[in-house]
């Protein structure tokens, strides 16, 4: 019985210090790291004024490395977009990017959208998409409301 005990005991703090080691959990399974919440500000406006785009810095390690952009569209509902930008992007998803709304754009309710660009901005498989092949993950793309106005006629 002593040398079952001792046997299990050992077995057990094998176990122990040996599992831990094993659990390491490299890029290709990290945790989804979704980009940072953007702002558009203001949220109504209209020809000839600026309108901000900005994210602070994610609260994961997204790793989008040196040279990354967000690709920034503004666009009415299923209609052409009349803003679309590439904009500087920090490794840790945070930007900020000024546009001049155009003479063109048309009134009424728009969207805004802002991702990485050329990366699978949207990982909720569980999976790290960007080590290897990029493949576009299962989610809703996310739309921040604009407003447009008529433009005051003198």
């Amino acid at each position: 019985m002593v040398l079952r005990t001792r046997t299990l005991a050992l077995v057990s703090a094998t176990l122990l210090v040996t599992i831990p080691g094993c659990s390491y959990i490299g890029p290709e399974f990290a945790p989804p790291c979704f980009p940072p919440a953007y702002t558009v500000d203001p949220s109504i406006a209209e020809a000839s004024e600026k309108v901000t785009v900005s994210a602070p810095a994610a609260d994961c390690n997204p790793r989008y490395g040196e040279d990354a952009q967000i690709q920034i569209v503004v666009q009415k509902v299923r209609g052409q977009p009349f803003v679309e930008a590439l904009a500087p992007m920090n490794d840790d998803g945070g930007f900020s990017y000024e546009f001049t709304m155009p003479a063109n754009a048309p009134a009424g309710e728009a969207g805004v959208s802002a991702y990485p660009h050329n990366l699978d901005w949207c990982d909720d498989t569980g999976r790290n998409n960007r080590v290897g092949t990029l493949e576009r993950a299962s989610c809703a793309e996310r739309i921040e409301p604009l407003t447009i106005r008529e433009a005051a006629v003198p």
